[in-house]
């Protein structure tokens, strides 16, 4: 009668004096997995800041630095790295709590839990308050990103330049020597002078390579570097995200489009 006036179709058939401290570990430890996503996420998107391919929401007031004025600092995504931590290290107590119930059980696990517990799901919600702020006004700067593409993507096409020519009867390992001298004197214009990559530029003028100069525009198209990509992403959607979003569609539809407000 109890149970089911609380709102549980089933009590716990073996307990002592309480259920199992165990029940605690186990919740506390799908919180901390979050924990770690959240701070995964936030460090991800942190380093990425770092090179201007991606910025979090920023207010039109928002101090980005308090030494340097024109700085941007993701600090969002610091915060959310910091809770995260916080609480995938959590279940570290709930751990030592369950290990030290003697035989039935220790009274000692009273306080610890009204610390745990609570923390646990506030730190939680605080994760994803920030996860909705977050990912709703993420700018991604194209230019940027197209940027850093162009100054890797002639190293990056290396091994199709390589194949090519092996394809038109050249010996690889020649082929492997002549690149491995041009990449380098490349990449030292690119550190030693900050000038842009021309490792093309170098291939397209050495007549080594000449039985694949019509082909280098194909060999360094940086679609064929994503692989399965767009496909991957689709699919995880279809299959894994939405099917477990099926059992929250009435709390999603409830909450619609808002966004978490968030003052930094």
């Amino acid at each position: 009668m109890v149970t089911e006036k609380s709102g549980f179709n089933r009590a716990s058939r073996s307990t002592t004096q309480t259920y199992s401290r165990k029940v605690d570990v186990d919740i506390i430890h799908a919180l901390a997995s979050f924990g770690c996503t959240a701070e995964r996420i936030g460090g991800d998107i942190r380093h990425l800041a770092m090179f201007k391919e991606l910025e979090e929401p920023f207010e039109a007031d928002q101090i980005g630095s308090s030494a340097m004025a024109y700085k941007r600092n993701p600090m969002r995504s610091e915060r959310l790295c910091s809770l995260g931590r916080n609480l995938s290290n959590i279940s570290g107590a709930a751990e030592q709590t369950y290990k030290s119930q003697w035989l039935e059980r220790s009274l000692d696990d009273s306080a610890i839990r009204r610390i745990t517990l609570p923390e646990s799901f506030l730190c939680a919600d605080a994760c994803m308050i920030l996860l909705n702020n977050i990912s709703s006004g993420l700018v991604i700067n194209k230019a940027i990103i197209k940027q850093r593409i162009d100054l890797e993507l002639p190293f990056m096409a290396t091994e199709n330049v390589i194949m090519a020519m092996v394809d038109k009867g050249v010996s690889r390992q020649e082929t492997h020597e002549q690149i491995r001298v041009l990449s380098h004197q490349a990449g030292a214009v690119v550190k030693q002078e900050g000038k842009p990559n021309d490792l093309l530029e170098r291939i397209k003028t050495n007549d080594f390579f000449k039985p694949i100069w019509n082909q280098l525009d194909v060999l360094t198209d940086s679609r064929t570097f994503i692989g399965r990509c767009p496909e991957i992403v689709e699919e995880v959607l279809m299959e894994d995200v939405r099917p477990a979003l099926e059992h929250y569609e009435v709390q999603i539809g409830r909450l619609g489009d808002k966004v978490s407000e968030l003052n930094v």
